[in-house]
Formats: C-alpha cells, sequence, structure tokens
C-alpha cells in the first residue's frame, strides 16, 4: 500500500509543494470501478439469458407432459368405447338369445300342437271336411306367428291361398264365408309395401367386405399428380436449329418468340412446382391423425361390429336398433377413414342407400280367418 507522506518532510523553498498521492490512489480505484462495471453487466445479462432459457426448457417439458398425456387420456378414451361396444355386442347377444329360445319354445309349441293335432286325428271320425278345417286352422296360426315374429309375409300368403284351394274343392256353400274371410286377410297381405330383407342384408355383407379395403385418415400417403413430360433443352435446341434454315429471313423475330415460349414454359414449371410443394387440409377431428396400427385395427372391428349388430336387427325387425347401428358405422367411417378415397365414398353411398330402406311396418294378423274356421267349428 502507499504510505501518506510524513509531516516532518520540508517543502523546498520558494517552490510548489509536492502533489498529495491520496487522490491519486481514489482516482485509480474510480477507475478501476468503471472497468469491472461492464463486467458486472454482461455477467447480469448472461443470468438473465440463463435464466431465460431454464423458463423456456421447463415450459417446453411442461407442455410435452401435457401433450403426452392427452394423447394417453385419448387412447384410454378409444379403449374404453371400445369395451363398451364390445359389451353392447354381447348384450345384443345375449338379446338374440332370448329371442332364439322364445322361437325354440314356440317351435316346441308349434310341436307339441302338432302332435296333438296328430292325436286328434285320431280320435276324430273320418270326416274329410272336418280334417280339411283342421288342417287350416293349424297352418293358419302357424302362419300368424311367423308373420308377427319373423314378418314372413310371403309364408302368410302361401298359407291362405293352399287354404282357400283347399275349401274351393268342396262343394258346401256353408265355406263360402270362410273364403270371405280369407280372400280379405290375403288383400292386406298384398298391400304392404315389399321390402327387400335378403338384397339389403346383402348390400351389409358386401359394405362388410369393403371395409378392409378402406383407406384410413392415419394412413394416408399424399398422391402427386401427374404432370406433363419436361422437354429437354437437348431436343429443344435440334428443333430451333431444324427451324432456323427455313425462317432465316426472320431470324430477331423467331428469336424473341422462342424466348417468350421458354420463358413461359419455365414460369409455368416453376408455378407446378410451388403448388405440389405446399398442401393444406383442413381434419375435423386430428386424433383419427395418430391412432396406431393396433387402434387402427380396432377402428375397423368396431365397423364391422355395427354393420353386423346392424343386419341381425334387420333380420329381427328392430328398426330403433337398425338405425341407431346404421349411424354409428356412419359415423366412425366419416370419422376415421379418409372420405377422399373413391372406396369410402362408395361404401358411404351404399349405407346411405340402405339407410333409406323402411322397415317400420305393422303386420296384420289372421285373426279374420282364424274366427270364421273356428267358428264354423264350433257350429253343432
Amino acid at each position: 500500500m502507499n504510505e501518506l507522506p510524513s509531516s516532518n518532510n520540508s517543502t523546498p523553498s520558494g517552490g510548489a509543494s509536492p502533489a498529495p498521492q491520496l487522490p491519486l490512489q481514489t482516482e485509480t480505484g474510480s477507475g478501476h470501478h468503471r472497468l469491472n462495471r461492464p463486467v458486472y453487466a454482461a455477467l447480469g445479462v448472461l443470468g438473465f439469458l440463463l435464466a431465460a432459457q431454464w423458463w423456456s426448457s421447463n415450459h417446453e417439458i411442461s407442455s410435452l407432459r401435457e401433450e403426452m398425456a392427452q394423447r394417453l387420456k385419448t387412447g384410454e378414451s378409444i379403449n374404453a368405447e371400445t369395451k363398451v361396444l364390445v359389451k353392447s355386442m354381447q348384450d345384443s347377444m345375449r338379446d338374440m338369445q332370448a329371442k332364439v329360445n322364445v322361437l325354440e319354445g314356440k317351435q316346441v309349441e308349434a310341436q307339441g300342437q302338432q302332435l296333438a293335432l296328430e292325436q286328434m286325428y285320431q280320435e276324430l271320425s273320418k270326416n274329410r271336411d272336418d280334417w280339411a278345417l283342421a288342417e287350416i286352422e293349424q297352418v293358419l296360426s302357424t302362419a300368424s306367428q311367423q308373420l308377427q315374429l319373423a314378418g314372413n309375409v310371403q309364408g302368410a300368403l302361401i298359407a291362405l291361398q293352399n287354404a282357400d284351394n283347399r275349401l274351393s274343392r268342396s262343394d258346401k256353400p256353408q265355406f263360402i264365408v270362410i273364403r270371405r274371410a280369407l280372400a280379405r286377410d290375403m288383400e292386406r297381405l298384398k298391400l304392404l309395401p315389399n321390402i327387400d330383407l335378403p338384397g339389403i342384408a346383402l348390400r351389409l355383407d358386401s359394405l362388410i367386405g369393403q371395409i378392409d379395403s378402406m383407406p384410413l385418415l392415419a394412413d394416408e400417403k399424399p398422391a402427386l399428380p401427374a404432370t406433363q413430360p419436361k422437354t429437354s433443352r437437348r431436343a429443344s435446341k435440334s428443333a430451333s436449329a431444324a427451324k432456323a434454315p427455313a425462317n432465316a429471313g426472320n431470324s430477331a423475330a423467331d428469336w424473341f418468340s422462342d424466348l417468350e415460349d421458354r420463358w413461359n414454359s419455365w414460369t409455368n414449371e416453376v408455378w407446378t412446382e410451388l403448388k405440389q410443394m405446399v398442401r393444406v387440409r383442413n381434419v375435423e377431428t386430428p386424433d383419427a391423425l395418430l391412432l396406431s396400427p393396433t387402434q387402427a385395427y380396432y377402428a375397423r372391428e368396431n365397423v364391422k361390429l355395427r354393420l353386423l349388430n346392424a343386419r341381425m336387427a334387420l333380420l329381427t325387425r328392430n328398426e330403433a336398433m337398425f338405425r341407431s347401428d346404421l349411424l354409428a358405422a356412419q359415423d366412425a367411417i366419416s370419422r376415421y377413414f379418409d372420405t377422399r378415397a373413391k372406396q369410402t365414398q362408395t361404401a358411404l353411398a351404399l349405407l346411405r342407400q340402405v339407410q333409406s330402406s323402411n322397415l317400420s311396418i305393422d303386420m296384420p294378423t289372421l285373426a279374420d280367418s282364424l274366427n270364421a274356421v273356428r267358428n264354423y267349428k264350433a257350429k253343432p
């Protein structure tokens, strides 16, 4: 350290006193502090940048965590929906099994009635008319059950026509009342609209077979449009060289025309390439683009299950379930499949055609014919 000057030192006479050294030391210290200020400022800026980088990294990590959580939640929701559909299918199968059991019970009942009829045949006298009426009653009863349970209109018409033909062979005038009742029932059945159930079922089978060939949004590959073949420069030079001798008189005009053609061709090619570089498409369900191969498989299988359930509802004439399953299948196709593809558009058109079918038809009963036969048999 610099020491202060001693007070005993005398100043030379006639001269100025020497400058004190303490102010010099103070000026040196202040200069040293001015040199350290940029260093402190740089350190502060560096610390601020490090803090900003740390905050940005934490923000990005949290955003990635939220996105991953959202995707996991979406996958769990799709799995839950699949489980709900499987459970609904199982419930439908149980309902169908219950209906099959009812039909089996009806069949057993019909078999019991047939056995009872055979016993009645043995007990009755050999009266041809009584046998004919009993057989007609049994056939009409069976046809009425099939008409109410399965909507078998053609079977009921055949049963009525056979009964009328059987009664027409007899010359008794008492059968006219029964034949009138049979004619009224036949007219009611003929007025019913014709429903092509086998045709609708075949359309559904064809639609189910097309599901595997329909492209999904997740596995879509952009198709590049076909471009015109480019003319090589060598070919253009040879063509211009071939035209040069023939058009020697108009060389300047031909040169400007050739230059204009080349400029237009080049600008058209550049514009075509620029249009192919960027493609913008609006997708209403972005989650459909993130389906994994397993989820894509389940998406196809869910549509097939919906269509199979609609087919079973068609055979049982359950219009509410038929409409619901078709709408669910259409919504799934529009959501997960590429609607621009020709296969998807064909499937949607076929699905709308099936949806236009009307199944809500109130089936009439054969009560008039059965009551006429039973009233005739009840007469003494």
